[in-house]
């Protein structure tokens, strides 16, 4: 017997050939595996901020040792600064029209960009022992030779000096960066990205030594930090780690606060707005260093200012306490003192809940303006209020917003460690997703931005010339926000709430988290063991969602209503009367009662014979013998079954937009009651396109509607209703929604 060729087996074909091979490294079950390795690296830095120059000058001492199987004749470093060189291959390949250039802002950007002295300025490179080593400079990366190539096992410790121009960030962007306060003349530093970097070297792609373009941010290996910065005597530093030397920068007022503060559950000024109102004006010229620790960081960054107002609070979460701390200028008042610190901690009790409890001792927040950016510890977020202190609902839920992004990125990827500079989604929509969650545990009701499955439909309907699948690299994605952030983000909350239910999908993701704390995860590590976790093969959904720019518009197309013949004439005869008066009489049936004053039979009565006059409904002697006769025939379960009083309805439904999804079905009955009916998306497998199957009640349907509560993102809900019905538009819905 012949089968026809299942032509939409790619929907739901195993993601065999797009995922790598399971090995020794990493195991088919989206583990670490018995060979898995990972690099350290290690640092030691001393770093002075100049502020009158707003420059950075830096010596790095970098001990880096080699876990991997394989000799390593050279090695490689991030120079992430050197995108800042005129000429940099992140400027030359950024796109224009001269439609970018209609304002003199737009305008004066760019010759700003084009004219600002920017990168490393490597002074030197040396061995342990003084002596010069050979390296190579390409682009935003650095190449060091080495004499002697690394083994397994072994370390390698070398140095490095430099210094660069601290970029104007309200002039020409960036990640980092100042932001001048001209009525005053202070400055508020936002420094990463500030010292040459180790590149990651892994089982996937040996080298990661893809150029930094400005979108795809940054992968780097674990190691231990001891840093030591020099700033103006006044200002106070916000940085990555632990503070070694405080009583020898901090007042003795400041350290009973900061002590009070570590056993306090609300927020305690170690530095109050008056005190930094009073450093503002005085403006120290001495310096002052201010040491700090890091362990099992990969990444270091600060900030710095004498603007800085700095309050903290202990966090307790289920294993452990650890303290939240807000670092901002007045102009961020009265909107960071009352939030910023609590909602940094609500940010550490969610993601510990969904995670793991958060492993380093300090979660920090400080304020810049117009930025959202993220480093171990440490974050920078904008949210500022107008300058009398008013502030918009928007201004305060992006402030909001942005702090528990931005603390978030401590789980992804700062600890659970993605290669951003590959796969933006991972770190971003990972992180976004549990942004929703912790959004909707501050406050019922929040207006999140992202995560319903409603409000990615207006992307995912759109010009898919302009749509990339969300498996693409960072660098090359069309639509950063919604590709990278939105779209991922929806996924995993439809997958939660849709696909898999909170509490299969809560412990997989708990499990993705905890195999991959302090380790580098792949896309198919997090595809592998959902999957293992959840038990649940998921693969026509990483493929639906991931790798397509496909959408959902299912439709219901049409009903057709069945009742089962009992045989029964009195039954069946009722039925056919009841349906006469319900199908009603036609327009030409109306019109003839007012048209024909009289027909020929109502002149004529001797013309009517049995079959006009008898009554059509009635059941003759025969039908009573037939039936009697058929039920003497019929088994006790087959009469049960005539007896049952089952509506039958099949309902037939059409895939428009190509990506398959489950079938969310509200049944409405006559008896104004309602049934849910949830059909997993496998119903698609043998035609992804067409589907039919029969529903069948004791009760009569009066409507059914498809996605009632607006969990797939289906695209058009106009034809999700039988019979159709006006809806309102989707902006309509997300209105009455919020």
């Amino acid at each position: 017997m012949a089968f026809a060729q299942n032509t939409n087996e790619n929907k739901f074909k195993q993601l065999k050939e797009e995922l790598a091979t399971p090995n020794v490294f990493r195991n088919a079950a989206g583990a670490p595996g018995p060979s898995y390795y990972q690099q350290q690296a290690d640092y030691k830095m001393n770093i002075v901020l100049d502020d009158a120059k707003q420059r950075i000058d830096g010596k790095e001492t970098i001990t880096y040792t080699n876990n991997s199987p394989d000799p390593l004749s050279y090695l490689w470093l991030q120079l992430d600064q050197n995108i800042r060189i005129p000429g940099s291959d992140g400027q030359l390949t950024n796109t224009s029209t001269i439609d970018d250039f209609s304002s003199s802002w737009a305008l004066n950007r760019a010759m700003n960009v084009a004219n600002f002295d920017g990168g490393f300025k490597i002074q030197k490179v040396t061995n342990a022992d003084g002596s010069e080593l050979k390296y190579t400079i390409v682009g935003t990366m650095m190449r060091i030779d080495l004499k002697k190539a690394l083994v397994n096992g072994a370390s390698f410790s070398f140095n490095v000096d430099w210094w660069y121009n601290i970029n104007n960030r309200m002039e020409i962007g960036g990640r980092s960066g100042y932001e001048y306060f001209a009525e005053e003349d202070n400055y508020l530093y936002t420094i990463a990205q500030y010292f040459p970097r180790m590149c990651v070297y892994n089982d996937v792609e040996g080298w990661q030594n893809k150029q930094f373009l400005g979108r795809g941010e940054f992968a780097l290996p674990f190691g231990d930090y001891s840093v030591s910065i020099t700033v103006p005597e006044d200002h106070v530093v916000a940085s990555t780690g632990v503070l070694t030397n405080e009583s020898k920068v901090l007042t003795k007022k400041q350290l009973n606060r900061l002590a009070e503060a570590k056993k306090s559950d609300q927020p305690v000024f170690i530095v109050t707005q008056d005190e930094a109102e009073e450093a503002e004006k005085k403006k120290s010229t001495g310096t002052k260093t201010w040491n700090f620790e890091a362990e099992n960081v990969r990444d270091f960054a600060f900030a710095s200012s004498r603007k800085f107002i700095w309050d903290a609070q202990s966090v307790q979460l289920e294993t452990k306490s650890v303290m939240a701390m807000s670092f901002y200028p007045k102009e961020g008042n009265p909107l960071w003192e009352r939030y910023s610190t609590r909602v940094i901690a609500q940010t550490l009790k969610t993601f510990s809940k969904h995670t793991f409890d958060y492993p380093y001792p300090v979660a920090i927040s400080v304020h810049a303006n117009s930025i959202g950016m993220e480093y171990p510890m440490i974050c920078f977020n904008g949210g500022r209020p107008n300058a009398d202190g008013t502030y918009s609902e928007r201004t305060k839920y992006g402030m909001h917003s942005v702090i528990i992004h931005e603390v978030g990125h401590n789980y992804f990827p700062m600890i659970i460690n993605s290669d951003e500079r590959q796969w933006t989604w991972m770190d971003e929509g990972l992180n976004t997703f549990l942004q929703f969650v912790t959004e909707q545990e501050w406050q019922r009701n929040y207006p999140s931005r992202r995560g319903p499955a409603h409000l990615i439909v207006d992307y995912m309907k759109g010009d898919k010339s302009n749509i990339s699948p969300i498996m693409t690299n960072s660098e090359s994605i069309w639509q950063f926000g919604n590709n990278a952030y939105g779209k991922p983000a929806t996924a995993l909350n439809i997958l939660r709430e849709t696909i898999l239910g909170r509490e299969l999908f809560d412990y997989a993701f708990k499990v993705y988290a905890n195999r991959w704390k302090f380790k580098h995860p792949t896309p198919a590590d997090f595809f592998r063991t959902m999957e293992d976790a959840s038990g649940v093969d998921l693969d026509w959904f990483w493929r639906g969602w991931f790798y397509t720019n496909d959408h959902v518009d299912m439709s219901i197309e049409n009903m057709q209503w069945f009742r089962l013949d009992t045989h029964d004439p009195e039954k069946e005869k009722a039925q056919d009367k009841e349906f006469s008066k319900e199908a009603g009489a036609g327009i030409s049936s109306i019109r003839n009662k007012e048209s024909i004053k009289e027909t020929v039979n109502e002149k004529d009565p001797s013309l009517n014979d049995l079959y006009i006059i008898s009554d059509p409904y009635a059941v003759t002697p025969e039908e009573k013998a037939a039936y009697q006769k058929f039920s003497e025939g019929l088994s006790q379960k087959d009469k049960d079954l005539l007896a049952s009083g089952y509506e039958f309805y099949q309902l037939d439904f059409k895939n428009k937009g190509g990506l398959v999804m489950p079938i969310i079905l509200e049944f409405a009955f006559e008896d104004g009651t309602k049934e849910l009916i949830k059909i997993p998306a496998e119903i698609w497998r043998f035609d992804s396109e067409n589907v039919s199957k029969v529903f069948y009640f004791k009760k009569k349907v009066v409507a059914v509607q498809m996605d009632p509560f607006l969990e797939t993102a289906d695209c058009e809900v106009f034809d999700n209703y039988w019979p159709r019905q006006a809806v309102p538009s989707r902006f309509d819905i997300f209105q009455q929604n919020k």
